[in-house]
């Protein structure tokens, strides 16, 4: 697996990508909800693009930008990080603080039963 790897804000801008499926650099800086200065979310921009984790298309006199990583890939490369850095590289420790959460409901936790139950067929088979 490729790692990918996002700063704070390069995470910020993503996730507004991501759950947007596209943005111009105005249309996420007004996202963020944050006082940047337009410059800089542009330069965020850029430098995603040079990682090749976003694209651009002209749209007008200005640049809309589009994903090309998915969330999930970022997901899988971040958790790895945070097993290996927090939790000794264990997933039982990482699936344990996960499932200890006091603020996941019933149905949730439901769901998550399921795919365990899903995963260990896979592995008999």
């Amino acid at each position: 697996m490729d790692e990918i790897s996002f700063t704070p804000r390069e995470l910020d801008v993503m996730s507004i990508l991501w759950r947007a499926g596209s943005g111009t650099v105005s249309e996420v800086r007004d996202a963020l909800g944050e006082a940047l200065a337009y410059t800089s979310v542009l330069s965020v921009l850029q430098t995603l693009e040079e990682k090749g984790h976003v694209r651009h298309e002209s749209e007008g006199r200005a640049y809309r930008y589009f994903p090309t990583v998915e969330p999930e890939a970022a997901g899988d490369s971040a958790l790895a990080r945070i097993r290996d850095a927090i939790y000794q590289g264990s997933a039982e420790m990482l699936f344990a603080q996960l499932v200890s959460d006091r603020g996941l409901g019933r149905p949730e936790l439901e769901r998550m039963r399921r795919m365990l139950a899903e995963r260990l067929k896979e592995e008999e088979s």
